[in-house]
């Protein structure tokens, strides 16, 4: 019996902390654009993986600035051999094998190359700062994309509470017309059409509360997290709208979007590129000094050794490799000078486009005011009228109907155009 009640009481227990957890889970967490805006750049993983990207790149200009300098190591090496050993095949050094214990050092240094390291070096430079601004880059999207779900997680929570006053109405409406019905004022069929009237309000309400939970969820993973989460969001200012030319727009936007500069970058590595695959076809010239010592071995190796020397390679014949890797980084060189300029037409047709947008966003602002005042007065005229019997049911419920549409479209303006304008300032560099 015992072991029964504290089986029970474990079992209440559990269920409440399940239920508490959830409920927290649960509880909307308050939260304003900007707070949003730095959570996603702390924790996207989008970003994180850019910028480690671009760390990752600032370390090649340090490995190929590494040929210019000199390469210094230590050896130590041993033989043990028969008298007068020799190599019977296989090697082209001096045959003759001869037992020694034996340390030292060495230090081998390029000298000239015709500047094909330092070309090799500018490159890799420009790749880094390429890789830089295309962090810059995947920060302004990260942005943009939390400022749209926020913004369209708004617009969902405005068209809910619009469903929620239109289901309050009708159900007003419907409680009358049943009133009346019931004192033989009304028919069936009014009685008929405001049921009907406040299903469609209830569904209107469930694809709201769909539509929410959806932009939550995408508000979170631009949040970067994976766990279902509500928010209470704070509502933004409308900014005041001051549209400049479009070619004033167009000129900030070529001059200062990331990802332009960093083709600009990648259009500076691949020329250097070009030049540093030209110098293979010249000479290089490389020193190397050697010294050591031999502690034990054979008593025709001195003790002592010391050795200066230098190589000069010219290249005369490899199968025309060299001709190709250079004709490979011209074309290369090229193809990025014309990815260049089509980015620079897509930029110029995006800024428009989002000028376009926000401009007519402004308006829709203005005009789907107008067109709530409007179907509040239709509505409230049609309302008397049922009321005096000069008018059916369904007159009343078209300017019900009239009112919810332009509620939802007031709703849409406003948040359209603060998205509209969100999406001008990324287009412009403007975040």
């Amino acid at each position: 019996m015992k072991s029964l009640r504290l089986c029970g009481v474990i079992a209440t227990a559990l269920i409440t902390w399940i239920t508490c957890t959830g409920v927290m889970a649960q509880t909307p967490v308050r939260l304003t654009l900007r707070e949003a805006e730095d959570i996603a750049l702390k924790n996207h993983p989008q970003l994180a993986a850019a910028q480690l990207t671009a760390r990752a790149a600032e370390m090649i200009p340090t490995e190929v600035g590494a040929a210019r300098f000199p390469a210094f190591s230590a050896s130590l090496s041993g033989a043990g051999a028969s008298k007068d050993a020799r190599i019977g095949a296989g090697g082209l050094n001096n045959p003759l094998i001869l037992s020694r214990a034996a340390t030292g050092f060495s230090i081998s240094q390029l000298f000239f190359d015709f500047g094909r390291t330092n070309s090799l070096l500018e490159s890799a430079r420009y790749r880094a700062e390429a890789f830089e601004q295309t962090a810059e880059a995947t920060r302004a999207q990260v942005i943009l994309q939390v400022d749209r779900a926020y913004f369209t997680a708004l617009r969902a929570h405005a068209v809910l509470k619009v469903a929620e006053q239109t289901i309050a109405a009708r159900q007003t409406v419907a409680d009358q017309v049943e009133a009346m019905r019931a004192s033989g004022l009304k028919s069936g069929l009014d009685v008929s059409v405001a049921s009907y009237n406040l299903a469609e309000a209830k569904l209107l309400r469930a694809r709201s509360e769909n539509d929410l939970k959806a932009a939550f969820a995408d508000l979170s993973a631009a949040l970067g997290s994976q766990d279902e989460q509500t928010f209470n969001l704070v509502e933004e200012s409308l900014p005041l709208i001051e549209l400049p030319d479009q070619s004033e727009l167009i000129k900030e936007a070529l001059s200062k979007r990331p990802d332009l500069r960093a083709l600009q970058f990648e259009q500076d590595a691949a020329r250097q590129f070009l030049k540093a695959e030209k110098a293979l076809k010249l000479p290089s010239v490389a020193g190397l000094w050697s010294a050591g010592w031999v502690p034990s071995g054979d008593s025709r190796i001195p003790n002592k050794y010391n050795a200066v020397g230098f190589s000069v390679n010219i290249p005369i014949f490899n199968g025309r490799l060299y001709q190709a890797r250079e004709a490979e980084a011209e074309f290369k060189a090229r193809a990025v000078e014309q990815n260049f300029k089509d980015a620079e037409n897509r930029v110029t047709r995006d800024v428009r486009i989002a000028w376009l947008g926000l401009n007519t966003a402004y308006e829709r602002i203005g005009l789907s005011a107008q067109l709530l005042s409007k179907a509040k007065e239709s509505l409230d005229l049609a309302q008397e009228r049922y009321n005096l019997g000069l008018s059916s049911i369904v007159e009343l419920s078209q300017a019900q109907l009239n009112v919810t549409i332009a509620e939802i479209e007031s709703a849409n303006a406003r948040y359209e155009f603060q998205l509209q304008r969100a999406i001008l300032n990324y287009q412009t560099a403007s975040q």
